[in-house]
């Protein structure tokens, strides 16, 4: 599979957070916040500093969710990428 572009395709990483106070937030509360944490499965040929394996936080609104060979990925732009972890 070859992506093009500045195109990166992404599985969700589905995190339980635990505040400061020591409660633990369920993946039903962590899905309302604005950005969701993935990890890079490919990277199109022109990104330049995010390589596959990369953890990421990404802004959800921006991403595609898509099924290739019975996998699910979410696909997104480079530039929907607030963090490399």
């Amino acid at each position: 599979m070859k992506l093009i572009g500045r195109n990166l395709l992404i599985t969700e990483v589905k995190e339980e957070i635990k505040t400061s106070s020591g409660l633990l937030l369920s993946s039903e509360d962590v899905s309302k916040f604005r950005y969701s944490k993935g990890v890079v499965n490919n990277v199109g040929s022109e990104v330049s500093c995010i390589n596959v394996g990369d953890k990421i936080y990404y802004d959800k609104g921006n991403g595609y969710k898509m099924i290739i060979h019975d996998e699910k990925y979410t696909l997104i732009q480079e530039s929907a990428v607030v963090v490399v972890l």
